[in-house]
């Protein structure tokens, strides 16, 4: 079992940055793949980035340049350092983690937070 908490979230003006975190328990998170997801009003929850156990990553295209996504297993957390905001980030972002191999489809995942607001101003 891994719980998982977001934090991070909050009003930022277009073109600054963000850093979201995701806080886990379990003495297995580092075995865990990790996936930040968003879901903007209106819209399908999308795929942002993804981080396996061994700290390869994945980024959608919309974000690819501007978003790294890092993790602390010492702290069980992983971090999405998100730079150059845009309107269009605006959205409720989730962490999810699954064992195994990373996958961008969130039906893969098996544990959520309950998501972080990020609010990008213009």
């Amino acid at each position: 079992q891994v719980q998982l908490v977001e934090s991070g979230g909050g009003l930022v003006q277009a073109g600054g940055s963000l850093r979201l975190s995701c806080a886990a328990s379990g003495r297995t998170f580092s075995s865990y793949a990790i996936g930040w997801f968003r879901r903007a009003p209106g819209k399908e929850r999308e795929f942002v980035a993804t981080i396996s156990r061994y700290s390869s990553t994945s980024y959608s295209d919309s974000v690819k340049g501007r978003v790294t996504i890092s993790r602390d297993n010492a702290k069980n957390t992983v971090y999405l350092q998100m730079n150059s905001l845009k309107p269009e980030d605006t959205a409720v972002y989730y962490c999810a983690a699954k064992p195994g191999y990373p996958r961008t489809d969130s039906r893969e995942y098996n544990y959520w937070g309950r998501g972080t607001q990020v609010t990008v101003s213009s």
